[in-house]
């Protein structure tokens, strides 16, 4: 019976044994990936106890700050009514929540802060972002040449990216102090009157950028000369024998052989400049009026001066991240694509 029905619908009867189930839905779904997990695990297992310790330290050092200050950033939590303890005191916490009335109040240009801040912030990471990358191209190109002492010369420039930022930037703070510096001698010396560089805006502005052009320089320069020596020489015998000057050799040899160096350099240069703190915080301490505060430094100063606005320093930083988070992706697609062709 069963032959000539399977034999009349060209169709065999492939149905499981009684008893024994497929499988579906979510629950195969979780099996499934259970399975595939532990096959990994009884694979990998070094390489996951490895990782471990790092993933642990990330996210206690930067995905639960990270995540806490996003929650802040949608309260109105300040210094008066954040849980406290003095003592056998308690105050509980007596913040609420506004959801992203901070952002709004940012965004919308109602403080009246952020806007200024970014413009000042997009124009110092420009300026010091171009000087570096220039300068510390220009002294990779020239010890990329033979001549004598180079060892010399490099370790010398390379000399303010191994001191501590910090001693750098105190050294800098004493030759612009305005009655004793170094700078105000050699302007008095040439004739020029002594500037209070550390006390007005304009100057302020031009010492941090000074300051932070001198610290950035030998990482552009390390990074370029690595970029300069792995370009092949035949193709600047191969330009110079086609009659090419230096500088269309440095165009059309040099400075696409560094496109993928100078790439990285870039935006690495840009994301330190945007949120370097220890630079101006360290140089000008709380002797600004705000104007040469950069996004960061401002939410700092929003976080621990006066009545501390916690939420309104935790949304700055959130939209900082969210800043940077769209350069870098914007950038990336603009220059990978010049990059593989």
């Amino acid at each position: 019976m069963s032959m000539t029905t399977a034999t009349h619908t060209g169709k065999t009867d492939e149905r499981a044994p009684r008893g024994h189930r497929t499988p579906r839905g979510p629950k195969a779904s979780r099996s499934a990936a259970r399975t595939a997990l532990g096959r990994s695990w009884d694979k990998h297992w070094y390489a996951w106890a490895m990782v471990a310790p790092v993933a642990i330290v990330i996210a206690v050092l930067v995905l639960y700050p990270l995540g806490y200050g996003f929650y802040q950033s949608l309260t109105d939590a300040n210094e008066a009514n954040v849980a406290t303890t003095i003592g056998a005191f308690h105050r509980p916490a007596t913040y609420d929540f506004v959801g992203l009335d901070n952002y709004w109040h940012i965004l919308s240009g109602a403080d009246g802060d952020f806007y200024p801040r970014l413009a000042w912030t997009v124009i110092w990471t420009v300026s010091c972002v171009v000087l570096q990358v220039g300068l510390g191209m220009a002294l990779a190109v020239l010890l990329n040449r033979k001549m004598h002492l180079r060892g010399f010369y490099r370790a010398m420039l390379i000399l303010p990216w191994a001191v501590p930022s910090f001693i750098g930037v105190f050294a800098w703070r004493l030759m612009l102090n305005s009655q004793y510096g170094v700078f105000n001698e050699m302007l008095e010396a040439v004739g020029l009157p002594p500037q209070n560089w550390l006390g007005t805006p304009l100057f302020q502005k031009i010492a941090v950028i000074m300051v932070n052009v001198w610290i950035g320089i030998p990482f552009n320069m390390v990074a370029l000369l690595g970029g300069l020596q792995s370009i092949p020489k035949e193709l600047y015998e191969a330009a110079e024998m086609d009659g090419a000057s230096p500088w269309q050799r440095f165009v059309n040899v040099t400075l696409p052989g560094l496109r993928p160096v100078s790439n990285t350099v870039i935006l690495l240069g840009c994301i330190w400049t945007f949120n370097m703190f220890n630079v101006i915080y360290l140089l000008l301490g709380n002797n600004t009026s705000g104007d040469t505060d950069i996004l960061v430094t401002f939410a700092f100063h929003k976080a621990f001066n006066g009545v501390s606005d916690y939420a309104g320093a935790a949304t700055y930083g959130i939209v900082i991240l969210a800043l940077l988070l769209a350069f870098s992706t914007f950038y990336r697609r603009k220059t990978l694509k010049p990059e593989q062709a």
